[in-house]
């Protein structure tokens, strides 16, 4: 490993908790999850009503997340 790469790895474990919490945090980030969660809901888990279908949505968002590790 270069010189440089193991300095941006350094600087990327320094800020990757930040980065992290700016990302869980962005309305792009979650509307996508909800895009998807949708998505999944439709095709996986048989609810018809939509009320029940949005809040296992919202149970699933709050399941997942962004980690580091």
């Amino acid at each position: 490993m270069s010189d440089v790469a193991k300095s941006l790895d350094l600087l990327a474990e320094g800020f990757k908790k930040e980065f992290a919490e700016v990302v869980m945090q962005d309305e792009r980030f979650v509307e996508a999850i909800m895009n998807i969660s949708m998505e999944f809901v439709g095709d996986n888990i048989p609810i018809i009503d939509e009320d029940i279908q949005t809040e296992m949505c919202l149970a699933l968002m709050d399941k997942v997340g962004v980690t580091t590790y």
